[in-house]
C-alpha cells in the first residue's frame, strides 16, 4: 500500500466559501400543525462546504491550503472564519453586505427532511488587492484550484485572472465546474465534472458509458482549449480523457452513505498529489480512493490522511481516533455496532465461528484487540505466538469482522467508554454481571464456544 506524505505541499482555492450546519434528531409523530413530520433534534453539526470542504481535505490531509472567497458580515461569518481558523489556513476574504451562504440540513433518523438555504447571489468585482492575493498565492503554491458553486466568486475575470497567473508560474490549474459555459475556463488543466455537469456543458444528455463519457469529454476538449478532464462517474468511479488518450478507474468505495462532498474530495487529493509531483494517472488514482472513504461518511466531512494510508478499506486495522470518527457515521447513518475483543493469539475455527456470530447480531462488528504487550501481561511471557500487527491482518481478512482496533490495557474498559457500541459481546464462560465495561454497551450478548478449540489446547498438543 503506498504511504502518501503531502507535507510541505501548498494548494490556493479560489471559489465560493459555505457554512453547513447539520440538525440530526429522531422522529417519532407528524406534527399537529401541518402534514410534516417532528424532528427532536439531539445533535448538531457545523462544517465547511463548497470552497471550504475543498479547503479542508487540503488541511487534513496534510498540505497547507491558501483561499480567497467572499462572505457576509454577519454570525454565519464569524463561525465560518472559525472554522476556517481551525485550520490554520491563509484567507481572504471579500466582505460584503449579503448573507453568507450557508445550508441548513435537517435530518431525521437517516433521511435529510429538509434543506434550508440562505444566499443571494451577486457576482464579485476584483480589486487590486485580491488581484494581489492571487498573484502571490500562484506563485508560492504547487497547484491553484478553481471551485465554481454558482455563488459569485468565479466570474469570467475571476477565473481569467487566475489562470493567467498560474500559467505565468507554470502551475496547474483544476476547475471544478458549475453551468453550461465553460468559456470561463478555457485553457485550463484540468476539469473534473461529474456525468450531470459533462452532459450540461455539452449541450445533451450523456449516458454513464464510456464510449458517450468519451466523446463528450472530447467535443469540451476541443471547444474550450482544456488539456485534460477528469470525470466522476458515481459508482463507475471516474474517466482520465484527453485529446491522444483515455484512463477508466472503478470505483473503491465499498459502501455508500452519502455522496455529499466527495466531489470536493476529489479536487483536493487531485490538487494536493499534482502538487506534490504526481503524474495525472498516480493523482487520480489517489484522488479515487479518497472518494471511496468520504462517501462511507455522513455529511460534508474530509478525508485524514491516516485513513488514506491505512483506513480507507471496509475490513481495517485502525487507530483510535479514526474509529471514533468512523463509529459516529455510522451510528448516524442508524448501523449497529457490535464489539467483542480478545488476543485472537492463534485464530482457530472456534474464533471464526464465535465471531460470525456475534457479526450476526448488528451491522458492523469492531473488534478490540490486544497489543502484544498487553497479551504478554496477560498469558505469560511466551505469548503471543504471532506480533498484534499478523493477528490484526489475519483478523481483517475475516468477512465477519468489519474493523480492529488495538488497545494496550488489560481490559478494553477505555475503549468501550469511547466507542459506546448497541452491543457487547462475550463468551459465555463469563457471567453478564462479570463483563467489564457492559455499562457503555446498550446491551451485553453472551455467545458460546465451539466445544474443543482454544489457543492453549492447539500450544499443548504442539509441544506434544
Amino acid at each position: 500500500m503506498s504511504n502518501y506524505d503531502f507535507t510541505g505541499v501548498k494548494v490556493l482555492v479560489v471559489g465560493d466559501v459555505m457554512l453547513d450546519k447539520y440538525y440530526f434528531g429522531s422522529v417519532r409523530r407528524i406534527s399537529p400543525e401541518a402534514p410534516v413530520p417532528v424532528v427532536r433534534v439531539k445533535d448538531t453539526k457545523l462544517t465547511l462546504g463548497g470552497a471550504g470542504n475543498v479547503l479542508s481535505n487540503i488541511t487534513h490531509l496534510g498540505a497547507k491550503g491558501l483561499m480567497l472567497s467572499s462572505c457576509g458580515r454577519d454570525d454565519n461569518a464569524v463561525t465560518l472564519k472559525g472554522l476556517l481558523d481551525d485550520l490554520g489556513a491563509e484567507c481572504g476574504f471579500i466582505e460584503r453586505d449579503l448573507p453568507t451562504v450557508t445550508k441548513l440540513r435537517v435530518i431525521g433518523e437517516k433521511q435529510q427532511i429538509v434543506r434550508l438555504d440562505f444566499e443571494e447571489i451577486v457576482p464579485v468585482s476584483l480589486t487590486d488587492e485580491y488581484k494581489s492575493f492571487i498573484d502571490n498565492a500562484a506563485a508560492e503554491c504547487g497547484t491553484v484550484v478553481l471551485s465554481d458553486y454558482g455563488k459569485g466568486i468565479c466570474t469570467d475575470e475571476v477565473c481569467r485572472f487566475v489562470i493567467e497567473k498560474a500559467a505565468k508560474y507554470g502551475k496547474k490549474v483544476i476547475v471544478d465546474p458549475k453551468g453550461h459555459d465553460w468559456n470561463r475556463y478555457r485553457d485550463a488543466d484540468i476539469v473534473t465534472p461529474n456525468v450531470n455537469e459533462l452532459g450540461e456543458a455539452a449541450g445533451r444528455n450523456v449516458e454513464n458509458a464510456d464510449e458517450e463519457i468519451t466523446a463528450a469529454a472530447r467535443e469540451l476538449l476541443g471547444q474550450y482549449g482544456i488539456k485534460c478532464l477528469l470525470v466522476t462517474r458515481s459508482h463507475k468511479g471516474m474517466s482520465i480523457i484527453t485529446q491522444n488518450s483515455v484512463k477508466h478507474i472503478p470505483t473503491e468505495a465499498k459502501e455508500v452513505f452519502d455522496v455529499s462532498g466527495a466531489g470536493d474530495t476529489v479536487v483536493a487529493t487531485l490538487a494536493a498529489a499534482l502538487a506534490n509531483g504526481y503524474d495525472i494517472e498516480s493523482a487520480a488514482c489517489t484522488a479515487n480512493k479518497a472518494a471511496g472513504i468520504v462517501v462511507s461518511k455522513i455529511g460534508t466531512a474530509p478525508v485524514y490522511i491516516n485513513e488514506l494510508n491505512d483506513e480507507g478499506r471496509s475490513h481495517a486495522a485502525t487507530s483510535l481516533d479514526a474509529m471514533l470518527r468512523i463509529t459516529e457515521n455510522l451510528k448516524r447513518a442508524g448501523k449497529t455496532i457490535v464489539f467483542t475483543n480478545g488476543c485472537f493469539d492463534i485464530l482457530h475455527k472456534g474464533h471464526v465461528t464465535y465471531l460470525r456470530e456475534a457479526k450476526k447480531l448488528g451491522d458492523v462488528l469492531i473488534l478490540g484487540l490486544n497489543t502484544d504487550e498487553s497479551v504478554r501481561k496477560l498469558k505469560g511471557a511466551s505469548r503471543p505466538v504471532n506480533s498484534e500487527d499478523d493477528r490484526a491482518e489475519v483478523l481483517c481478512s475475516l468477512e465477519s469482522v468489519d474493523y480492529v482496533v488495538k488497545f494496550g490495557e488489560d481490559t478494553p474498559l477505555e475503549l468501550l467508554s469511547k466507542i459506546r457500541p448497541d452491543i457487547l459481546v462475550k463468551g459465555a464462560d463469563y457471567k453478564i454481571e462479570e463483563v467489564i465495561g457492559r455499562e457503555h454497551a446498550g446491551k451485553t450478548v453472551l455467545i458460546s464456544f465451539v466445544d474443543g478449540y482454544s489457543t492453549t489446547s492447539i500450544l499443548e498438543k504442539s509441544k506434544r
